[in-house]
């Protein structure tokens, strides 16, 4: 637990050793089986989650009832509902384990209380949360400029991973299309 605690923020920010044991006391590292619902619509999201192993999803119910995949985090990746994280308010969001996960978890106070403290930790937190509106305005581009074929292709060059390791039904829904017509687009890449 040492190690994968001391590199958590590596590929954000590199810490010194004691940057890295002044924050391990915010953090409280757990896990879950696949399935489970870690954060559940319409609450205030309470937490931070860095997923050290497995895949996590964002998703809603839309108007039809039908689930909504908005995200899908993959190892080494923080995630929450950002904007509802920030700003305290009730998320449509649900976040689940897409597979058996283990990951870290901050409270919300406990974060501000530590970028407060932590000018480090101040500048990591931004990195964080500039990533998450970066990777939300490519979605958006994206799905505004790109063929569904195009978003796969996509995913597939840049998340390799997570074609082997998230169900179709999750990837689909993620590219705004349904299974079947992702079947389709996966085999016509193979002729």
């Amino acid at each position: 637990m040492i190690d994968s605690f001391s590199n958590l923020f590596d590929s954000y920010l590199k810490l010194t050793e004691s940057e890295i044991e002044f924050c391990r006391p915010y953090f409280e590292l757990h896990s879950a089986p696949k399935n489970t619902l870690i954060e559940e619509e319409n609450r205030v999201p309470r937490h931070l989650y860095f997923i050290t192993k497995g895949f996590m999803r964002l998703f809603y119910y839309d108007s039809n009832g039908d689930e909504v995949t908005t995200l899908i985090v993959s190892p080494n990746r923080f995630v929450t509902s950002f904007t509802n994280f920030i700003h305290e308010q009730k998320s449509n969001e649900n976040l689940e384990c897409i597979t058996n996960c283990e990951f870290y978890k901050i409270e919300r106070s406990k974060l501000v209380e530590l970028i407060d403290k932590s000018e480090s930790f101040k500048k990591l937190s931004l990195t964080i949360f500039e990533q998450s509106v970066a990777t939300t305005q490519l979605r958006v581009n994206d799905f505004a400029t790109l063929t569904a074929e195009l978003r796969y292709k996509k995913l597939v060059e840049q998340q390799p991973e997570l074609i082997q390791n998230v169900p179709i039904q999750y990837i689909a829904s993620y590219l705004g299309i349904k299974p079947q017509s992702l079947s389709r687009i996966r085999k016509q890449m193979i002729k």
